[in-house]
C-alpha cells in the first residue's frame, strides 16, 4: 500500500471519530490558510535555500552546507511527532532510506519541536536519519512555510491531547506547512512538494524516481493548492 493510500485511510478514520463541529472548524481553518496566499511565498524549484545549522535530536549542530558536500539532500518539514500523518510519512521515509542513500542523497527531517521532543520522535519511529530542531521556525520561515494555528483550532488540539507550547517550547502556535525538497549539491532546489493540507505528503517512491532521473524534476514538481476536510 502506498503512503498516499495510508494517509487517506487515516484521514477517513479520524473524520469518523471527530465531532462534526470540529470537522467544520478544521475545514474552515484549512480554507483560510489556503486563501492566505502562503503558497505564493514558499521556496520553489530553482531557488537557493538559506544556509543553516540546526541541532539534531542529541543537540549536535548539523550544517546543511556540510551535508550538501556529499551530494543532494532531501529535506522533509513536518509539524511534530504528535502528528499521526507525520508518523506515517516517517515510516515510509524510513523504509525508503536505503534506496535514497543508494542514490547518493542524504535525508533530514525538520520541525519546530525542542531537541528533547525531536529525540522522542526519532526513537518512537526508530528513524535512521537526522531529525533537526528548528525552534522558533526560523529555517521554515526562510522557506516561506510558517503559519499560525487559528485560535478556533487550539481548543480542539488541546482536547485531542496536542500541546503545541510544550512540544515547541514557546507560545507562538506556529507550525510549518508540510513540505519536501530535493536540494542539489549547489544549494539550488531541484524539486519541491508543498501543500497547505497536512494530510497530503510526498510519496518516497516519487523522490527516488526523481533522484534517479534528476533531469526530469522540472516536470514533476508538486505544489498543491487544494484543501480537504482534515482531522
Amino acid at each position: 500500500m502506498s503512503l498516499s493510500q495510508d494517509l487517506a485511510n487515516l484521514n477517513a478514520q479520524n473524520q469518523s471519530m471527530l465531532p462534526e463541529e470540529a470537522q467544520i472548524v478544521f475545514k474552515e481553518a484549512g480554507m483560510d490558510l489556503l486563501n492566505s496566499g502562503i503558497m505564493e511565498h514558499t521556496l520553489k524549484e530553482g531557488d537557493e535555500i538559506p544556509k543553516f545549522a540546526l541541532p539534531n535530536a542529541i543537540g549536535q549542530l548539523v550544517d546543511i552546507q556540510d551535508l550538501l558536500k556529499s551530494g543532494p539532500v532531501v529535506i522533509s518539514f513536518y509539524r511534530g511527532g504528535w502528528c499521526p500523518y507525520c508518523s506515517l510519512e516517517f515510516q515510509a521515509l524510513q523504509k525508503a532510506l536505503p534506496e535514497i542513500q543508494a542514490n547518493g542523497a542524504t535525508l533530514v527531517a525538520i520541525s519546530p519541536e525542542t531537541p528533547d521532543n525531536s529525540l522522542s520522535t526519532r526513537e518512537k519511529n526508530n528513524l535512521g536519519f537526522e531529525v533537526l530542531s528548528d525552534q522558533g521556525n526560523q529555517v521554515a520561515r526562510d522557506f516561506g512555510l510558517v503559519f499560525t494555528v487559528a485560535e478556533k483550532v487550539r481548543p480542539i488540539y488541546k482536547n485531542l491531547g496536542i500541546d503545541l507550547p510544550a512540544a515547541n517550547g514557546d507560545e507562538t502556535f506556529e507550525l510549518p506547512i508540510p513540505a519536501t525538497y530535493i536540494v542539489n549539491s549547489d544549494g539550488a532546489i531541484a524539486y519541491s512538494f508543498v501543500s497547505p493540507d497536512y494530510t497530503q505528503r510526498q510519496d518516497p517512491a516519487e523522490l527516488i524516481t526523481i533522484l534517479k532521473n534528476p533531469d526530469k524534476t522540472s516536470k514533476q514538481s508538486g505544489r498543491f493548492n487544494t484543501y480537504r476536510t482534515s482531522a
